[in-house]
């Protein structure tokens, strides 16, 4: 090898430039470390102030350190949603525990764009234990769909170098190898993916119902697709010292953007049903959250729900329930002399389509052993045969259940179960069961039963 004008071999150095270039990277300060992070910073006081924010933040959202330190509320930087669920959920969740991870915001950027967070904070306290500031970190979660077409993308490259295997038995050797090493990473990524829709998906659903006592309840979850957040949701809660809310319903859509409709439905319904029990109240307030937030943006969303409240109505067990719908279909009753009777709710409307959307209401009475239910439309909607409109359809359910009238909520669940496992391949929609009933007297207590697929 020649050498010409007397320069030093760089491998003959043994790397001393490269170590005293790598030696200054590691003395960045721990300011302009904190300014530059990959991911938002900021500290606020225990009133929201913000105090300080770092540099990376401030361009995500378009905005001046002037205009935030010491002048606007962290609150200021969400959205509407996210004000509520953060007066709601997050600040009262803080401050008992001091610390919360991996909440899923939404803030606002200068230009009006709504950027999707996930925000963790975590509470300092001084020397005697009391809080002094919270820490609070952010990260940008809008990359999810770029993360999919990337596993996409690299499934379509091992397609590409499996069909150019095929030209020379050479280059075939080679392109196979490519390709099984690309199918190994894709099934790797799709394994993760997998996952973590799992978690995800738990996320947004209840571990398990709570026990309420003299009553009995059992749901049942099928999401159509392993690879694909379903759209349906449910919850049973307490709203005073007697009486029991409880909704269930199927948002729009389906993926990231329909679990972000649910985590907004579900906590939103809870939030207002615990300020103001009706159904009907909680499903006008629902409605205009999800118009404020959906509407501006020029791509709709919207969700049916059906959500009542439960009550002791006298000493011989019978329990009272209002129902409130929008746009859901109607709620079956299994009675204990063996009727079984659907309770209609008309003129409720889709929630969020509309600024004003009015709601449906009806209220009945649930007898020892009589067992109300409410199921979504991927159950009336599943396909009995080979054509597209051969649907289940509420006869037919009504049918089944007034064969299996009277009913406990666990037997009518398990019941439903069956039926939808023996529809295999035509059930291809989300499907949400909750039943809940009274029990015959004399009832013990019995633990909720959770039919999870």
């Amino acid at each position: 090898m020649c050498r010409t004008g007397g320069q030093p071999d760089p491998w003959e150095t043994g790397g001393r430039a490269t170590d005293a270039a790598f030696t200054a990277l590691l003395e960045d300060s721990a300011e302009d470390l904190y300014e530059s992070a990959p991911c938002g910073y900021l500290s606020t006081m225990m009133d929201g102030t913000i105090a300080r924010i770092n540099t990376t933040l401030l361009d995500w959202l378009g905005l001046a350190r002037e205009e935030l330190v010491g002048r606007r509320y962290f609150t200021d930087l969400l959205s509407v949603g996210g004000k509520l669920y953060h007066e709601t959920h997050f600040a009262p969740l803080l401050r008992m525990q001091g610390e919360l991870r991996g909440i899923a915001l939404e803030m606002k950027t200068a230009d009006g764009r709504r950027l999707p967070v996930l925000v963790s904070s975590q509470v300092k306290y001084g020397g005697e234990g009391e809080p002094l500031l919270i820490r609070t970190t952010v990260v940008d979660a809008s990359d999810r769909r770029a993360y999919e077409e990337e596993l996409l993308r690299r499934r379509q490259d091992a397609e590409k170098a499996r069909a150019q295997a095929e030209k020379a038995r050479a280059e075939a050797e080679k392109a196979r190898a490519e390709a099984e090493a690309a199918r190994r990473e894709a099934e790797a990524d799709r394994a993760r993916l997998a996952h973590a829709l799992t978690v995800l998906q738990r996320s947004l659903l209840p571990d398990s119902l709570p026990t309420v006592p003299g009553l009995e309840t059992a749901v049942y979850y099928h999401t159509a697709s392993p690879h694909r957040l379903g759209g349906d949701f449910y919850d049973l809660f307490q709203t005073d010292g007697k009486r029991w809310a409880f909704f269930l319903g199927d948002v729009c859509g389906k993926g990231p953007e329909a679990a972000a409709l649910t985590s907004l439905t579900r906590y939103t319904l809870r939030a207002a049903a615990l300020h103001d029990p009706e159904p009907a109240a909680a499903l006008t307030t629902l409605n205009t959250v999800l118009y404020e937030r959906y509407s501006a943006g020029g791509d709709p969303r919207y969700c049916t729900v059906v959500h009542g409240v439960v009550e002791p109505g006298d000493e011989a067990g019978h329990m009272t329930v209002r129902l409130a719908s929008g746009g859901h279909p109607s709620a079956l009753v299994l009675r204990a002399d063996g009727r079984a009777e659907f309770l209609p709710t008309p003129g409720g409307l889709l929630v969020g389509v509309l600024p004003t959307a009015p709601v449906g209401t009806t209220e009945t009475t649930l007898a020892p052993g009589d067992t109300l239910l409410l199921y979504t439309d991927g159950l009336t909607e599943a396909r009995t045969g080979s054509a597209r409109d051969d649907l289940y359809g509420e006869d037919a359910l009504h049918a089944f259940a007034r064969d299996l009238a009277p009913a406990t909520p666990q037997e009518t669940i398990a019941a439903l179960g069956e039926l939808l496992k023996n529809f295999g391949d035509g059930l291809d929609d989300d499907t949400a069961l909750l039943a809940v009933g009274v029990p015959p007297r004399p009832f013990p207590t019995r633990p909720s039963t959770n039919h999870l697929r």
